[in-house]
């Protein structure tokens, strides 16, 4: 299996490979939450498209949309997730649009049956609990 990756401000220093969990699990899912240690604000999509992992911002850079919830279609080979409010699209390799928004994009890796996401905070697939949010 392949992995998506990125070149945005979420690999800058301070940034650490997140383990995510089995790939074997996180692949029955087309995407996923992963909430943030730091709040809603700063939650990540995990997507599972065409055997490749992808990861970014899970709020649609336009106006906070779920972008987990939005379709995931495919256009000249390019992946792209469309926001279910208000229908904007972003690669999931680059987080760019079409509309020249930018979503940022973070880096997934496998290693041994494993998925890691590079991400300043910690990410997690359950809701942190409220006294343990940076």
């Amino acid at each position: 299996m392949a992995t998506g990756s990125g070149d945005g401000e979420g690999n800058a220093a301070g940034a650490s490979w997140r383990l995510i969990g089995p790939a074997s699990e996180l692949s029955k899912k087309r995407c996923r939450l992963m909430y943030s240690s730091l709040g809603y604000d700063s939650d990540v999509c995990l997507f599972f498209v065409k055997g490749e992992f992808f990861a970014m911002d899970a709020r649609c850079s336009h106006s906070g949309g779920p972008l987990c919830e939005g379709d995931i279609e495919e256009a000249d080979g390019v992946l792209q997730v469309f926001c279910p409010w208000h229908d904007y699209d972003f690669d999931l390799r680059t987080g760019k649009s079409a509309t020249s928004l930018q979503q940022q994009v973070y880096e997934v890796k496998l290693e041994d049956g494993n998925v890691f996401v590079k991400h300043a905070n910690h990410l997690s697939l359950l809701p942190f609990p409220a006294d343990q949010r940076h």
